[in-house]
């Protein structure tokens, strides 16, 4: 016996439904679908931020990596450096992150803007605080790395062409 019975002339009974599902009732054809297994994060998140490292702030409890950008550690040459000028940029101001579909170490990856439009990831590259990353900005930020930025920041560069092994999330 089928779980969904063909009744053109009425609606299915909510005891035809397979537990943990929903059915969608289309021209006679009951279609099976399954909620997500996580929520779907907003597509922008808006608010105050909170500097973790270079690359990565907090809104509203959520952490977001900046795309397309890689920042040393903060226990890399110039860590500190990179934490503090991302500080002086987001002081005082509103933060809109717009939400990208992948994951960095369980953090969302989100393109940020200032109110006044600039973009957070630029400004730092501007700077000499961070690093193109080419595999997955394919070259945004390519033309606003200073002169002597992949020599100052050698591990963040090392760690982009694979010689280094990735942080380990902790």
């Amino acid at each position: 016996m089928s779980l969904f019975r063909a009744r053109p002339s009425a609606p299915p009974r909510p005891s035809d439904y397979p537990t943990k599902s929903w059915a969608v009732r289309r021209e006679s054809v009951v279609v099976l679908t399954r909620p997500a297994a996580k929520p779907v994060p907003a597509h922008i998140i808006k608010g105050p931020c909170w500097v973790i490292n270079g690359d990565t702030i907090v809104i509203d409890k959520v952490h977001i990596r900046l795309a397309g950008i890689d920042a040393p550690e903060l226990d890399h040459p110039y860590g500190q450096k990179a934490k503090w000028a991302l500080v002086q940029l987001c002081k005082g101001q509103t933060v809109t992150a717009h939400i990208k579909p992948e994951l960095s170490y369980d953090r969302l990856v989100g393109q940020c803007f200032l109110p006044n439009c600039r973009d957070l990831a630029a400004e730092l590259v501007k700077q000499g605080m961070a690093l193109d990353w080419e595999k997955f900005s394919a070259g945004t930020y390519k033309h606003l790395e200073t002169v002597d930025a992949r020599k100052r920041l050698w591990r963040a560069a090392a760690r982009q062409r694979g010689w280094m092994p990735p942080r380990t999330p902790g």
